[in-house]
């Protein structure tokens, strides 16, 4: 069976690039990926940049949902710590309703430094403790019927007192995949904490894209480890790895781009660069040499062993060694890049999913 295909959109684009612009583009982006047979779309939650302007991909979703058939929408992630679980669990449900069930709930803690310090600067530690708790009390949300209270570290959920029962007031809205929507967490980590809990609890498994290739097999043994922690079998097809992927009608049409400091992925790199030294103040998860320093490690070092990239035959052949060495995934979800040169993007996905998916 041919690999799954998915597009994940932090979305990055130049900061001068309106806000109607970015919409368009991006509502395009998922219309064309549903057109050509892409079975996800993932879309980041940020609130407190220029750069990713969509601060919130469930109303994204929501507005673009009736323009697509089949491609499942998940959040890349939903960032929990931020939002009171009651609140999540009633507009998710509506999102999966409006998208007739096509939601993928992906969750995480937050890593925009900015919208860490806007929500409160709450440490790492703790912000992986109010996601585990959110998402349980979610789930609970959704599966159990009123009357009850949730008590937890950080929120409480009460439905009990004040119920109209004949009116169903107390009873919170339901989604339409039941008993809820598939969760998603993305690993970024070696050896990650939050694939060993993925793998518990059966959620989706996402390497994150940003990462170098290096740290993907370790993402899969945490996971694989999470699922042998309660008796199930671990299974290669529901891992999700993101990766940056330009499929021309050349190698050279490739190259040249890339050569560009100044391209759509120069560009999301260069931020990256800050991004990684801002929040971790390493390069570590980024730097394809080890041995190297930070300051010797040059932006076109690390686009180098990100991007997968050149004709079809090339492309393939770089994501079938990618398979040798992190072993079998059954979704590959590309890197949403701005698009510098829509030409060249669009024959991107579509190469990708005609050319180069059928053979992988």
């Amino acid at each position: 069976m041919s690999v799954k295909l998915g597009v994940f959109a932090m979305p990055v684009h130049p900061p001068e690039k309106s806000f109607r612009a970015v919409l368009d583009e991006n509502t395009e982006k998922v219309v064309l990926a549903d057109q050509l047979g892409y079975q996800e779309f993932y879309m980041g939650e940020h609130h407190t940049t220029q750069l990713e302007k969509v601060s919130n991909p469930l109303i994204f979703f929501a507005s673009i949902a009736d323009k697509t058939k089949n491609i499942r929408l998940g959040s890349g992630v939903l960032n929990l710590p931020q939002t009171h679980p009651m609140a999540v669990a009633s507009n998710v449900a509506l999102l999966d309703q409006v998208t007739n069930g096509r939601f993928i709930l992906g969750v995480g803690p937050g890593s925009l430094v900015t919208d860490l310090e806007a929500f409160g600067d709450v440490p790492i530690d703790v912000r992986g403790r109010m996601v585990f708790e959110s998402i349980d009390m979610v789930t609970k949300i959704w599966t159990t019927p009123p009357p009850f209270e949730l008590k937890g570290e950080f929120w409480n959920v009460k439905l009990k007192d004040k119920l109209i029962p004949e009116y169903g007031v107390g009873s919170p809205p339901l989604p339409k995949q039941l008993p809820h929507p598939p969760v998603a967490f993305t690993m970024v980590a070696p050896k990650s904490y939050s694939g060993r809990v993925a793998g518990r609890n059966n959620w989706i498994p996402i390497s994150a894209n940003f990462v170098n290739k290096r740290l993907l097999a370790g993402h899969w043994e945490s996971y694989a480890e999470g699922c042998e922690d309660v008796g199930r079998k671990p299974d290669p097809s529901v891992w999700r790895v993101c990766r940056c992927v330009l499929v021309t009608e050349s190698d050279g049409e490739a190259d040249d781009y890339l050569a560009d400091p100044d391209s759509a992925v120069g560009y999301y790199y260069k931020f990256f660069r800050h991004i990684a030294v801002a929040g971790r103040g390493t390069l570590g998860m980024l730097k394809p040499d080890l041995d190297k320093s930070d300051e010797e490690t040059t932006n076109k070092d690390i686009v180098d062993a990100q991007v997968i990239s050149g004709s079809p035959k090339r492309v393939l052949e770089q994501l079938r060694a990618l398979r040798e060495e992190i072993g079998d995934f059954g979704t590959l979800v590309m890197t949403s890049y701005d698009w510098d040169r829509p030409d060249m993007w669009k024959r991107s996905m579509r190469l990708l999913a005609s050319e180069v998916a059928p053979k992988l």
